[in-house]
Parts: structure tokens; sequence; C-alpha cells
């Protein structure tokens, strides 16, 4: 597995990483500690093996819903599938019944082979939220112990994790609470994206809330999420909170090799990548085939995309030459539209670390009616809170 970072055109981050011990998610050792962030969409077994093969570290699939495996909906069970030789299987699990997560988990571990299970808490996306579910369901916390307490009974000894916001708005914190009491529950690391759901993508993380949530959970690793572009912001982002790893999201949209750079980066060799063009069309090139292959062509290429303007971003290659791009619509077609941009652009030094992908918000958080009553009512949510939506 390669750890190379494409350094074309890269600048130096500032510092180097400190030595550090490996991250260990239950008995998986993760070096360097990075982890894919799931992205509805986005974190398929395609995109997870194109990073992988940047560099090590723990990629997690994009969000299944528990219900729907338990149920047996066709459309579930496509979305957890894993790649040929993918190791650890890596999934992460949406739901709000303790009964249905213990069982979904059980399905995952013995049925679909799955070696680590991350459980959603973050998603900040009304259709959820308005049921209960996702970001909001922290507020809720004695339900929300029985949720993760049947997580980790179903995984046996596979290693359970959750990933949390810092809660529902600015009055509704409760990634304090939360975590603690998912590493009461037997947990192997919690993660923390720092924003609310309120804030949705919008603003800036505050990364100090990480901090906070390292100085509470001790006996588990705790991961920090939120505004890594480039591998400079890891390794500050560990130094400013004491995290024990990071978890990265948009900042591998249409930049893989961002894994290759984090790979060097803490190994002591830090770069922030900025291949030119011809690279980011080899890139391209390897995305599309590896998602024909898992798709077939017509869905292969049309989820391909979305991720054109992520690949593009910042390149003086003009909005035309995306458009045909985006218009193709056969893998050859593709490719012979790749052939026609020119390999020695290069990207300007201010867009390196640009932010990418949806950055909406702020919005106002829906929660069911009499969701505020009592922060201890264990009462599951419905069936309704637990269908499959996308987001994180």
């Amino acid at each position: 597995m390669s750890t190379t970072a494409l350094d074309d055109g890269g600048s130096a981050a500032p510092t180097a990483a400190p030595a550090r011990e490996p991250l260990r998610i239950g008995p998986h050792e993760v070096w360097p500690p990075v982890v894919l962030a799931p992205m509805a969409g986005v974190t398929n077994a395609p995109f997870r093996d194109l990073c992988r093969a940047q560099g090590a570290g723990l990629y997690v699939s994009e969000m299944v819903a528990a219900r729907g495996l338990v149920e047996g909906h066709e459309k579930t069970h496509r979305l957890a599938r894993f790649g040929p030789g993918e190791s650890p299987r890596s999934i992460q699990l949406y739901g709000t019944d303790p009964t249905v997560m213990r069982a979904a988990v059980s399905e995952l571990v013995g049925e679909l082979g799955a070696e680590h299970v991350d459980l959603n808490f973050g998603c900040p996306v009304r259709k959820v939220t308005r049921h209960g579910g996702g970001s909001a369901l922290p507020w809720r916390r004695r339900l929300f112990q029985d949720v993760v307490a049947a997580a980790v009974a179903g995984a046996g000894d596979v290693p359970v994790t959750v990933k949390l916001r810092m809660g529902i708005d600015p009055e509704h914190l409760t990634y304090l609470d939360a975590g603690p009491i998912a590493e009461a529950e037997g947990v192997a690391a919690v993660a923390l994206h720092a924003r609310t759901a309120f804030q949705a993508y919008s603003g800036t993380a505050d990364w100090s809330a990480i901090g906070e949530l390292k100085q509470r959970v001790t006996s588990v690793p705790v991961l920090g999420n939120g505004d890594i572009w480039v591998a400079a912001d890891a390794l500050r982002m560990v130094a400013e909170t004491g995290c024990d790893g990071v978890v990265v999201g948009r900042g591998c949209l249409g930049r893989p090799w961002l894994f290759g750079d984090l790979a060097a980066a803490f190994a002591g060799r830090p770069v922030d990548s900025a291949p030119p063009v011809g690279r980011v069309v080899e890139a391209m090139r390897d995305h599309a085939r590896r998602l024909v292959e898992w798709h077939g062509e017509t869905v292969g290429v049309r989820d391909l995309r979305k991720h054109v303007g992520w690949y593009l971003q910042g390149y003086p290659v003009g909005p035309a030459a995306r458009r045909h791009l985006v218009a193709a619509e056969s893998l050859e077609q593709f490719e012979a539209r790749l052939d026609e941009l020119d390999p020695t652009v290069e990207l300007p030094p201010e867009a390196v670390g640009l932010p990418r992908g949806h950055q909406h918000g702020p919005k106002p958080i829906t929660v069911p009616e009499g969701f505020w009553l009592d922060r201890d009512d264990p009462t599951p949510l419905g069936a309704a809170a637990d269908a499959f939506s996308s987001g994180g």
C-alpha cells in the first residue's frame, strides 16, 4: 500500500508531527491516525479504494440505515457492500431504536463481515432531525445511551465508534454529555465534528471543543473533525487539541492524494500537494474506471459527475471544460474529454487549501413535538426516525 504523496507543486507545512503512538480502534492499529469520514453518495467502495491507494488509514463507508438492513431493503444492502480485499471492513450505521440497532449491527458483523461499525450522531439534515435522529438524538441522553449500548452488544468483539456534533445549537450542546456516555458503554473511540447541527457546514469549526472532549473522555481515543483542508491542518488540530487522530471529510473531495499528504505529514515529511492537471486527469480516469467496474457504465459515469467540479476546483481550465466532462455519457467519451485538458496547467498556490464541498448553513433545526420535555425519556422515537437519509 503506497504512502507516497503527490507533491507536484506542493508547499511544505510549517511543522512536522511529533512522534506518537499509532491510533488503536479496538484490534485495528491505524497509522497514520487518519479516518475517512463517511459521506453519503461519495465514500463508496471505489472512492475508498482510490483514497486507500494514496496512504494508509481507516476508510469508512457511507452511512446505511439500521432499519433498512433489518427489513431487507435492497438499496440499503447495496450501500453496505465492501470491495474485494477491503480491510478493515468499516461501515457507518444510522438508527434510533435500540432493538433495531442491535439487530442491524449483528447482521453487519455476522453476515456482511464488518470489522468496525461507526454510529452516526452527526447528521444535521431536517428529514433526520425532525424525527429526533442524527445530531438531535444525543439530547435524549438516556435513549442515546441505550442505542449505543445495543450497538456495542450486537457487535461482540468488533469495535463500535460514535461520531458526534457539538450539539443541536448553541443553547443545546450535547457533546460533553454524549462523549462520556458512549465511553462508559464500551465504544472504541469518539469522534467530534466541531460544529453544531445549526451551523451545518457553515462558518468555522470550533476546535477548542475537541480539546474539551479530550479532557472528558480519557480511556478511548478522541478524534477531531472539521476544516482539515490540507495536511498541515491535521497536524495543527492534533497540536492544538491533543486529539488522538483526525477525521477527514470534505477536504478530500477531488483530492484523494490528501491521504498521501497526511501519511507523509505524520511521518515528519509535511507536504501539501498541488499536482498539475495531468496528474489530476490520471486520478479522474482511475476513479471513473473503478466506478464503472463497481456500478456498471451508465450509473458509474453518472456518479462521477459530482466529482468533476471537486477535482478541477481552483484550476484555470474554464467552465466549458467542466460542462463538457459532466455531459459525457460513456466512459470512452469521458476519457476522450479528459485527454483534451492541458496537462501542464498548474493550481495557483492560493487555491491549495480552499474549502470544498457544500458549505450551506446556518439553518434552524426541526425536532419532533415534545422532544425537549424530558432528556432522560428512553422511549424509542419510532420507525420514521430510522428511515434512511443522507448526511453526516
